[in-house]
């Protein structure tokens, strides 16, 4: 099961990275003025629904596998605790009886 959803984490981890990466920024002058560059790998209209979709979808999985990590690590670190056994410390006998050199 770990296994499983360690793989899943990653890959969704990894695609996360690329999309991100793969998408246009919208920074510089020439957006406020309104130039685009009428060549883009997607086409003239560009990819941002797809990528966009794409991108939320990852990101969602990523989010849903870290909080399943935490919950199955919160889970184990729960039973373990269940399990101690606290001792109370022994109480000696002897009533304590006061430093032969101290003042009172």
């Amino acid at each position: 099961m770990n296994t499983l959803l360690l793989t899943i984490h990653v890959i969704a981890c990894v695609s996360l990275v690329l999309l991100v990466l793969v998408q246009s920024g919208h920074e510089g002058m020439g957006v406020i003025f309104g130039g685009s560059s009428g060549s883009s790998f997607f086409g003239s209209s560009g990819a941002g629904g797809v990528l966009s979709k794409l991108t939320i979808t990852m990101a969602v999985i990523f989010f849903l596998t870290s909080l399943t990590f935490t919950y199955l690590e919160g889970q184990k670190s729960r039973t373990v605790t269940k399990s101690v056994v606290v001792e109370e410390p022994a109480q000696s006998e002897q009533p304590a009886q006061p430093a032969p050199n101290s003042p009172e």
